[in-house]
């Protein structure tokens, strides 16, 4: 047990999709060289760095302890808060430095030359050396009567640092004499931003009222005032480009455009943002706006016409609100479907963000949603609660099938197209009161299945939405449908209701054919199709497994303390893989009916899929926005499997960053380091040269014999191949087949080495084991070597030995195969 206690044993942080933005502004760096603007944002304990070109990912930070709180940059570093320190990382990835003084969580940051300006929560401010990490001053001040809101650096200002406070005043420091050169009796109402005009002496500030001020600091001058009817303005930027036009940003998500010259509002940018505008910035001498919000996106804006607003150019987006479904949609394992409290469906890519696409809101009437817009559409449906895709027929039409939380209608999504389908599916027969539960698609991608609260399942067609039946005389059970699925050959339906029945009925006649007694009512149901295996998982957090074909229960695990939220299977149907609120993530091994991997996660995972290729895990969690891979470690390594204990404690694993982790990136040491030379890779000692070490190259070391290569020269002699069998079984195919070659004089081998190989060969027929194994090993030895065994007799009278003990192994083999295949046909005959 102590070996499991370390981490999971299948699965490792990969990385996560779909994180772009949280509630902290954005930070814009222009790089010289490049010529070209960055646009970094903080999600989580690491931030990224876009180029503003395409708004491509360039880089993500390493990952710091906490949740950074502030993010700043100069032309050199980036600077982020957490908790009460501060990291400065250079090539927007390492930490050079960390700032240690502040006695609360640091909230605002300043970059200020050579400096570092940063104010805590307990409304000290400390300016820090960069590079000597030293306090160069502190200062403190009342919180009562000047608590620190706000701090920028006034343009041509040698040394001066502007201050805005919760009570409204302002303050204006020489920060190298230590002394306050005047203080801004302000407006009645907290400052929320301070921010630099293009004209030298000119301040604009936005305030908690939504009032903003564009105040000459040189003459204590207002220069004019500005109301802002959508609350405290959240942030300010000015045009350079020509135009005299100021953005300021709102609490709601829409921006005001205000024309200096004319001193008068322009025009508005609605619902730019679904949230709050955490960040919003012109870039110099051109007419783009940068955008972001905890809606979890970032946005470029285009002003291309005269004395009109912004036009959306480009963005990344992901979910506003959490997940509540995710699911692979295809069987290249590239991309995953995912619906979200937000009520959008979207599609993320796990090879580029590039091929991400958003389908959209789900609305009952696509054509007014689209001139009307999202957030005034009146139609819009509430968040979708589960769906099922299929994709044999998504060229032709609708290939997902959506339920919507508390809502009768079921909606068709076409993938191809990116937007809601053509269908909305609704009984006739029911009353408004009844809701969806559960959904499924044939294989074949032509008929959907509905099941309801109500206890009604109804049959759809996918093309063209018209009704095609109903399982049971009224209803198929007296309860609500909590599981639905559709065999792969749509041959059988089977369902669970809250009733504790288990049903599976013809597909076609809708006859039921058998019904299955649950001991506790059914919370879900998952049918694996290519092995008819079907897991169910019940109210009282134990998980049935049950045959199709035999319709029995096989398999019963139980060890969960908490709701199952999903359930995936891995593509060949081995593992079951489970989420509860418990949050744990467990798999269990259903040929051997027990429990081989269990881990901890801080937020529970509300959604799991596994990909068809069975490389990545997917989840999603309790009130996160992302989808979190995790790197299946089975498919690249050799893993031990064994059943868990009963009383085994999972420990908890961090949710993966949105960059690979670098254990499991695959990448090897430097190429320069000196190997040990064999099969195996096995890095040299360093060793110091001494002065008399010839530099002639001793060729011979070229030409070492590996170990499998003298275990078969030892094996010779002592006629035991135990030790061969157990390295060569321990070998992937590439390094198999390796060792095979070297076995030839061609490539530095020996007859009798090779001699002493099919002699293992008759050693693995002999003790009736592995009889598969032997005759893969064979098969490529012949291969690679039948005509050079034809010319040697020593060879050739080995081959005839080893072709003996087939025959003989084959005979046996056989007769075994046959009882067996009798003793099935007798009991299937006696079933039926």
């Amino acid at each position: 047990a102590e070996s499991f206690m370390v981490r999971s044993v299948i699965f490792s942080g990969f990385r996560a999709l779909g994180l772009y933005s949280n509630h902290l502004a954005h930070v814009l760096r222009f790089h010289k060289k490049h010529r070209e603007f960055y646009v970094l944002t903080a999600v989580g304990q690491c931030f990224h760095t876009y180029n503003v070109k395409k708004l491509g990912i360039v880089a993500v930070s390493n990952a710091l302890p906490e949740d950074i709180s502030s993010l700043a940059a100069d032309r050199m570093l980036v600077y982020a808060a957490f908790g009460k320190l501060i990291s400065a990382f250079a090539k927007n990835k390492e930490v050079v430095h960390t700032y240690t003084g502040h006695q609360a969580d640091v909230h605002l940051l300043l970059p200020f030359g050579d400096h570092l300006i940063s104010v805590d929560k307990d409304n000290v401010v400390i300016i820090w050396d960069v590079e000597s990490e030293d306090t160069y001053l502190q200062i403190s001040y009342d919180k009562a009567s000047f608590e620190v809101s706000a701090l920028m650096h006034p343009s041509t200002y040698l040394n001066k640092i502007l201050f805005g406070s919760s009570q409204g005043s302002l303050q204006l420091w020489n920060i190298k004499s230590n002394k306050l050169l005047f203080t801004f009796p302000g407006w009645a109402s907290a400052v929320t931003v301070l921010q630099q005009t293009p004209a030298v002496d000119v301040v604009g500030v936005g305030l908690a009222s939504g009032q903003i001020i564009i105040h000459n600091i040189r003459f204590d001058e207002t220069l004019m005032k500005f109301q802002q009817d959508w609350g405290p303005v959240t942030a300010l930027s000015f045009r350079t480009d020509g135009h005299p036009i100021m953005a300021s940003g709102s609490p709601i998500g829409h921006i005001g455009l205000w024309d200096l010259e004319e001193k008068k509002f322009v025009t508005q940018m609605r619902n730019a943002h679904t949230t709050a505008i955490a960040g919003l910035t012109f870039l110099q001498n051109e007419p783009l706006l940068i955008t972001n919000g905890a809606d979890n996106a970032i946005r470029v804006w285009i002003f291309d016409v005269a004395g009109g607003d912004g036009r959306l150019l480009r963005q990344r987006t992901g979910h506003s609100a959490p997940p509540t479904k995710i699911q692979h949609h295809d069987q290249s394992s590239l991309n995953i479907l995912s619906a979200g409290q937000d009520g959008t469906l979207q599609s993320f890519s796990t090879v580029h963000e590039r091929f991400n696409k958003s389908l959209g809101h789900g609305t009952l009437n696509k054509t007014r949603a689209k001139k009307k817009g999202v957030r005034n559409d009146t139609a819009k449906l509430p968040a979708i609660t589960t769906f099922a895709s299929e994709t044999a027929r998504q060229s032709d039409w609708d290939g997902i099938i959506a339920c919507h939380r508390g809502f009768l209608v079921t909606t068709t999504w076409n993938y191809q197209r990116g937007s809601i389908g053509a269908h909305k599916l609704e009984p006739e027969r029911f009353n408004k009161n009844r809701s969806l539960n559960a959904v499924d698609i044939t294989s074949c991608g032509n008929f959907a299945v509905i099941a309801l609260s109500s206890g009604h399942i109804d049959v759809y067609n996918m093309q063209s939405g018209f009704h095609r039946g109903h399982y049971g005389k009224d209803k198929a059970h007296a309860g609500a449908v909590r599981g639905l699925s559709v065999d792969a050959l749509n041959q059988l339906t089977v369902s669970v209701g809250a009733d504790r029945l288990l049903k599976i009925w013809r597909f076609r006649s809708k006859e039921l054919l058998h019904t299955h007694s649950l001991p506790a009512a059914p919370a879900s149901s998952l049918l694996h199709r290519d092995s008819g295996m079907l897991a169910i998982a019940l109210d009282d957090f134990t998980i049935h497994i049950l045959d199709m074909e035999t319709r029995r229960t096989v398999r019963r695990f139980s060890g969960h303390r908490g709701q199952i939220n999903d359930m995936t299977f891995s593509p060949d149907g081995r593992w079951l893989i489970t989420a509860s609120m418990d949050c744990t993530i467990r798999t269990w091994d259903l040929p051997s009916g027990s429990l081989v991997d269990c881990f901890l996660v801080d937020a529970a995972a509300v959604s799991l899929s596994m990909s068809p290729t069975g490389n990545f895990l997917a989840s999603s969690h309790v009130d996160g926005l992302g989808i979190y891979l995790w790197s299946n470690n089975t498919l690249c390594s050799l893993v031990s499997l064994r059943p868990l204990p009963a009383d085994y404690e999972p420990t908890v694993i961090m949710l993966p960053g949105t960059c690979p982790s670098r254990e499991n990136s695959g990448l090897s040491a430097p190429f320069f380091i000196p190997t040990i030379p064999g099969l195996v890779p096995q890095f040299a000692l360093p060793s110091t040269p001494s002065e008399d070490q010839s530099k002639i190259v001793n060729l011979g070391v070229l030409a070492q014999k590996s170990t499998f290569y003298l275990q078969l020269e030892n094996a010779l002699d002592s006629n035991s191949y135990e030790e061969p069998v157990k390295l060569l079984r321990e070998l992937g195919p590439s390094a198999i087949e390796t060792e095979l070659r070297a076995l030839s004089p061609d490539m530095g081998g020996d007859v009798r080495v090779m001699q002493s190989f099919l002699k293992m060969i008759s050693s693995i027929l002999q003790s009736k084991r592995d009889f598969d194994l032997a005759q893969a090993y064979l098969a490529l030895f012949l291969k690679l070597h039948l005509r050079f065994i034809a010319d040697q007799p020593e060879l050739m009278e080995e081959a005839e030995s080893v072709s003996a003990h087939l025959e003989e192994t084959w005979m046996s083999m056989q007769m075994l195969l046959n009882q067996n295949i009798c003793l099935l046909s007798y009991i299937k005959s006696a079933l039926l």
